[in-house]
C-alpha cells in the first residue's frame, strides 16, 4: 500500500497563524482599520507615556543639577570669604567665664546643653568657622538678640540688618532656608516684630544640632578641651 502523504498545515504553525491573525483582528477591532494601520496606532498611543516619563527623568534630573550647582557655589563663596579671614580671632565672642571640664562634658550630653553655655556657644562657634559655617551662628544670636528688643524703631532696624546679612541671597552669609520660610519671612518684614525670623532660626537651629553638632564632638577643638581640662584637674 502506498504512502499517504499529509499535506495539511503543521499544528505548530497553524497555532502561529491563529495567533497572529488573532492579533491582527484584536488590532483591527480597537482602531477600526486594516491589520498594519491598528499596529501603528497602537504604537502611537503608547508614544505619549513613554515621552511624558522620559520628560519627568529629565526635568527632575535638570533642578536636581541646578541645586547642586547652587549649593557648590554658596560653599565656595562662604569658604573664600572664610579663608580670608580665618587667622584673626573670633570677633564679637560672648562674655563668658572659663568652663570647668565637667561643663565641658555636659556639652556632650545634648545640643540643648551646649547652646544654652555661652562658653560652649563660643567654642561651637569656633568649630563652625572650620566648616565656613559661622554664619549659622551668628544667625541664631541674632535673632535671640532680636527677641530682647522693644522699641519698634530698634526692631525694625534690626530685622532689617538681619534680613540684609542672613536671608538675602546677594548676602555672602546667607543661610540655606527653605522656600516655605523665606516666604513667611518676606510676609512678616513688612511689619517687623522681635518674633519675624522665629520659623528661620528654629530651622537654622536643627540643622546645627543635626549636621554640626555630631561632628563637633568628634572633633579636636572638643577633644582637646575635654582631654586638656582632666589633665588639668588631675594636677591639681
Amino acid at each position: 500500500m502506498a504512502d499517504v502523504l499529509y499535506t495539511g498545515p503543521i499544528p505548530a504553525e497553524r497555532g502561529g497563524e491563529l495567533a497572529m491573525g488573532g492579533g491582527r483582528s484584536e488590532t483591527s477591532a480597537l482602531s477600526g482599520t486594516g491589520g498594519g494601520r491598528g499596529m501603528t496606532t497602537t504604537q502611537n498611543s503608547q508614544r505619549p507615556n513613554a515621552c511624558c516619563f522620559c520628560w519627568c527623568c529629565c526635568c527632575s534630573c535638570s533642578c536636581l543639577t541646578v541645586r547642586n550647582e547652587e549649593e557648590k557655589r554658596k560653599r565656595r563663596r562662604r569658604k573664600r570669604i572664610s579663608q580670608d579671614t580665618k587667622m584673626d580671632t573670633i570677633p564679637n565672642c560672648e562674655a563668658c567665664t572659663k568652663p570647668s571640664v565637667d561643663e565641658i562634658r555636659l556639652w556632650s550630653q545634648s545640643f540643648d546643653k551646649l547652646m544654652r553655655n555661652p562658653a560652649g556657644r563660643n567654642v561651637f562657634r569656633e568649630f563652625l568657622r572650620t566648616e565656613y559655617s559661622e554664619e549659622n551662628m551668628l544667625f541664631w544670636l541674632a535673632c535671640e538678640d532680636l527677641k530682647q528688643e522693644i522699641s519698634k524703631g530698634a526692631v525694625e532696624e534690626k530685622a532689617r540688618s538681619i534680613y540684609e546679612d542672613y536671608i538675602s541671597i546677594l548676602s555672602p552669609k546667607e543661610v540655606s532656608l527653605d522656600a516655605r520660610v523665606r516666604e513667611v519671612i518676606n510676609r512678616k518684614m513688612q511689619d517687623p516684630t522681635p518674633h519675624t525670623f522665629e520659623d528661620a532660626q528654629l530651622q537654622i537651629y536643627t540643622l546645627m544640632h543635626r549636621d554640626s553638632y555630631p561632628r563637633f564632638l568628634s572633633s579636636n577643638i572638643y577633644k582637646s578641651l575635654v582631654h586638656g581640662g582632666s589633665r588639668t584637674s588631675s594636677e591639681s
